[in-house]
């Protein structure tokens, strides 16, 4: 019987070994000092206490809170044009945005990537992205796994997944509770799609209207690749000024962070029963990535509801005298920001009108 390794079977581990220790490098831009260095041990360890007084924490009652997620089909298009240096952001974005709408501050992020043969070039790009978004995000990238699954993924494919750890003060949970009839409703600004409907952006613009990711279109303003990779906006740091402009006044009560489910059904998820959410589509810009979509698949306005963001990356519900000031805090933390909405009287569920 002819003799093989491990290698032979399509699982290089000394490429491994040396893309793991780039990784690190990589890693520790991330990190701040509460982070307890453990190069290639089990697990990380991060202190929720920081050594000295300029960063210690201190906590009252500290709930932790964990978010897990992915980037979907969106990785497909990174695969097809060969750019990897954005889907690690989107990685990251799915997870802290999620977290954030509880109040919670994201402490340390944890990736899966699952590969074919590894490509050392192509990986690190792919952590670059996840760098780039733990930056954006104020969190420690602590750790995380590449798996090589040779049987499951040929050259140039992987699968990702996020999993994001963060704190709250217990009395600080925004909780969606306290949203009455007649909150005031704002939106901020998405960049683009962000990471969700891919599934049906590229049935739609590759299979039906044939287009390559390679195709200049001028109404979007560059090629298809490209717009279609635009990063999933970060909302950490934004987040984070406003609710420490209001830490003795609960002036936000709701946020929603509009990904799989669209509008319609992801602000449900954070209101009480009793009342209903008007959004006025159209008050923020909406990118053109959306009405092409529309137009070339012929897709009524009530499905775009229900799957894409259209312009409105993330909702705040807030007291309608703090509404304005909310979106002038906003700003200042450099989103694009307009009340787009009100809270009505009814039964958990969303108007989506179109201005």
């Amino acid at each position: 019987m002819a003799r093989m390794t491990y290698r032979d079977a399509g699982v290089d581990t000394v490429a491994k070994d040396r893309f793991i220790d780039k990784l690190f490098a990589l890693m520790r831009r991330t990190y701040n000092p509460r982070v307890i260095e453990n190069d290639w041990g089990y697990a990380g360890f991060f202190a929720l206490n920081g050594p000295a007084n300029l960063f210690k924490k201190a906590y009252r009652d500290p709930v932790l809170v964990g978010c897990a997620d992915g980037v979907g089909t969106k990785l497909k298009v990174a695969q097809k044009t060969g750019k990897h240096d954005t889907v690690g952001i989107d990685l990251v974005a799915m997870s802290v945005n999620d977290l954030i709408v509880s109040g919670a501050e994201p402490l340390f992020f944890l990736d899966y990537i699952a590969v074919g043969p590894l490509d050392e070039n192509v990986m690190l790009d792919v952590m670059r992205g996840l760098v780039r978004g733990c930056d954006l995000a104020d969190c420690v990238l602590l750790g995380g796994e590449t798996a090589q699954h040779p049987d499951d993924y040929g050259p140039g494919e992987y699968e990702m997944g996020g999993f994001c750890t963060g704190v709250v003060e217990r009395d600080r949970i925004i909780d969606g509770k306290s949203v009455e009839a007649g909150d005031a409703v704002i939106g901020v600004a998405a960049s683009g799609l962000h990471s969700n409907g891919y599934t049906l952006v590229r049935k739609v613009l590759t299979e039906a209207a044939g287009l390559k990711y390679s195709d200049h279109v001028p109404e979007l303003g560059g090629t298809l690749g490209d717009v279609l990779l635009t990063p999933t906006r970060i909302y950490v740091r934004a987040m984070k000024h406003v609710l420490a402009a209001y830490r003795t006044k609960k002036v936000v009560k709701a946020i929603a962070h509009i990904t799989g489910g669209g509008l319609v059904e992801n602000i449900p998820r954070v209101i009480p029963p009793g009342v209903d959410v008007e959004v006025r589509v159209g008050e923020l810009p909406v990118p053109p990535i959306f009405r092409f979509v529309q137009d070339k698949g012929g897709i009524p306005d009530e499905e775009m509801t229900r799957v894409f963001n259209l312009g409105i990356g993330l909702v705040l519900i807030v007291d309608r005298y703090y509404a304005n000031s909310v979106v002038r805090r906003l700003e200042e933390a450099g989103e694009k920001a307009a009340i787009v909405g009100t809270v009505k009287k009814g039964r958990r569920e969303v108007q989506v009108r179109w201005k």
